[in-house]
């Protein structure tokens, strides 16, 4: 308790009852959560009873991580306590996956239904589409499943959503959704967005599965309390229902996920849902220094709707804000590129950087001249698990384990190839096997005989040891080491998911394949960060929540850039606006010793160039905490005039 400051030791301290703790970026949120932990079980509560739920694998994995270490190695607590019985740390749809696994056979499932990721889905929303003569070209897939998603986020089925459809557009999402649903459930699957609304409605319409696990969780945490949305909100006040002793932390000053459903009404109204909730408020910053949050602090002021607070440091005051202004945005590239090579050639390391833009479509250039200037980079955002590689294998674990998963038999029948053609795979799906000629029939029975060798593998091994009899007894392996240099990086990548598997082997088999799936189908840009390259990050905004980085550029400070607006719109809303400042807020917060902030006078965008005011987030800003830098003549261009 000695290391803590006095609000995060209240925040520790106070264990009965509705708590809200709003944290401030830095603020050590996290600290307090895992210590609020600690000292619950030091009082005598079991650590099965605690349930801390987050938002990503990453930051899940931290806190059971520091948990763990602070049951270890406190020496206060009258072991052995039961040390096989763990608080319950877990992201959302981690938590989803263990409730409806416990209570598959009410939703008609199994305990190894599949979990459809992003590109599962837009598959089967393709295939919906086709079935109800929907034109991909007038509605795209995307947007459809986006809408979809968003319904399912405000707790909304798809009869609800139709019995309110009341224009062309959302009829025409309805018969999408009836066809998507329909193939979910003869694949035995659940898309993400199921796995907290089923959740919610089995907590919601079963009184005794609600009782079940508010009694066996009688005290939940939430962090990032800021981005849940109306399900999450469901899930977490009926888990509490029976106890009342409820923990949520964040910050509405980094709430920047509405576009996903995420709503700020859920932590501006616990005091209403909780009358007798104790408001504790973490301003302290361990972070930044004194001139970042200073000019933090007078970006968040000017939005209405937050819970006020300042955060303050005892640490230096620090370099001031570098702000330089380029002609285009290949030259604000090559300036970040050449500052970066800089700061490595002085000592500070790759890793410890990081460059965050407004929108996906400012990463190319950036990349262009990290290559040139062979500056080690990381672009956040491919995911480990998405590579075409990797699915095949999951699809082979998964299809062993849920013969009605088609969409994964049709990708893998025929990888590597075994003469196993469309037409083939359709008399299949359709029931028709027996109709196969002979050679092709032994084909067929071959690979169910192998996928019946990988379930076996799968029930009774360590998973690294099951992962490993995939890629060989399917002949990925083989086929991938007589490729070329490209197939030789796709084998490393093979062997990499063993080496991820073995995170899993302290568990029964059932159990620790089903995480490796569950791990997989739920990761997040943020997950492939783990292995710590030394590398510069480059990355969204968003993506960079819940990040730190010693020096931080943040390119493209350019007014409708960011704040952003959309080409359709007009002008941006004070809503939006209020959005995109706190995207700012976060961006700035990310930084630990140094913030960079540039902008290009002409940027290139959709194939027109566009000629730019710099951002009025910059006029924000004190002018005393900020150091220009002129723009360079443009190297290699022609002279530029620009009348402003």
């Amino acid at each position: 308790m000695s290391s803590l400051n006095e609000a995060q030791q209240r925040g520790v301290e106070t264990a009965n009852g509705p708590v809200l703790i709003i944290a401030g970026a830095g603020a050590g949120k996290t600290r307090v959560i895992t210590h609020r932990i600690l000292n619950l079980i030091k009082n005598g509560v079991a650590p099965g009873s605690i349930l801390a739920i987050t938002f990503t694998n990453k930051a899940a994995k931290e806190m059971r991580e520091r948990v763990h270490a602070l049951l270890t190695e406190d020496t206060g607590l009258n072991l052995p306590i039961s040390m096989h019985e763990r608080p319950f740390v877990s992201t959302f749809h981690a938590l989803g996956v263990h409730i409806i696994r416990e209570n598959a056979a009410l939703l008609g499932l199994t305990r190894h239904f599949t979990i459809f990721d992003r590109s599962d889905s837009r598959r089967a929303i393709k295939e919906a589409m086709s079935q109800v003569f929907v034109d991909p070209k007038k509605f795209e897939p995307g947007i459809v499943l986006n809408m979809i998603s968003r319904a399912k986020g405000e707790g909304i089925g798809h009869l609800e959503y139709a019995d309110h459809a009341k224009e062309y557009t959302e009829e025409t999402v309805a018969q999408v959704w009836e066809k998507y649903d329909a193939i979910l459930a003869k694949e035995k699957a659940l898309d993400f967005d199921d796995l907290l609304l089923k959740t919610a409605k089995l907590l919601e319409t079963h009184e005794k599965i609600r009782m079940h696990y508010s009694s066996i969780w009688k005290y939940v945490h939430v962090d990032e309390y800021q981005d849940t949305n109306r399900v999450q909100y469901k899930i977490t006040k009926y888990l509490a229902e029976a106890h009342r002793n409820i923990c949520v932390v964040g910050d509405a000053d980094q709430n920047i996920y509405s576009w996903r459903g995420a709503t700020i009404e859920n932590i501006m109204n616990f005091e209403k849902d909780y009358p007798e909730a104790i408001v504790i408020t973490l301003e302290k910053n361990y972070r930044s220094t004194k001139t970042i949050l200073a000019a933090a602090n007078n970006i968040i002021e000017k939005n209405r709707n937050r819970k006020k607070k300042t955060l303050y440091t005892d640490n230096d005051a620090g370099e001031k804000i570098s702000l330089t202004a380029s002609y285009t945005e290949n030259e604000e590239a090559r300036v970040i590129a050449d500052t970066t090579r800089s700061l490595i050639d002085k000592g500070v390391s790759a890793r410890t950087i990081a460059v965050l833009y407004r929108t996906n479509f400012q990463s190319r250039v950036l990349e262009e001249l990290f290559i040139k200037k062979n500056i080690p980079y990381q672009l956040v955002g491919v995911r480990f698990f998405e590579r075409k590689e990797i699915k095949d294998v999951l699809s082979y674990i998964r299809a062993s384990l849920n013969r009605d998963s088609w969409s994964d038999i049709g990708r893998i029948i025929n990888v590597p190839v075994r003469g196993i053609g469309k037409a083939t795979i359709a008399k299949i799906m359709s029931g028709k096997e027996e109709l196969l000629p002979a050679a092709t029939k032994a084909k067929v029975a071959n690979f169910w005989k192998l996928l019946a060798d990988i379930r076996t593998e799968l029930l009774e091994k360590k998973p690294s040891e099951a992962v490993k009899f995939v890629i060989q007894e399917t002949g990925i392996e083989r086929t991938l080491r007589e490729g070329d240099s490209e197939d030789e990086e796709r084998l490393l990548n093979i062997r990499e998911l063993v080496s991820v598997a073995t995170q899993y082997d302290h568990l029964p088999p059932e159990e620790g394949i089903e995480a490796l799936l569950s791990n997989a189908a739920l990761a997040t840009d943020q997950d492939d960060l783990v292995k710590n390259e030394d590398a510069a990050k480059l990355m969204t905004v968003h993506a960079s929540k819940g990040l730190e980085f010693d020096y931080v550029f943040i390119a493209g400070m350019e007014q409708n850039l960011f704040p952003f607006k959309h080409m359709d719109e007009n002008d941006i809303n004070e809503m939006e606006e209020e959005e995109e400042r706190r995207l700012f807020y976060v961006a700035l917060t990310r930084a630990k010793k140094k913030v960079y902030l540039s902008y290009s006078m002409i940027r290139t965008v959709y194939g027109a160039q566009r000629i730019n005011a710099p951002s009025e987030f910059i006029e924000d800003i004190p002018k005393d905490l900020i150091e220009d830098q002129l723009p360079e003549k443009p190297s290699g261009a022609k002279a530029l005039f620009i009348d402003f």
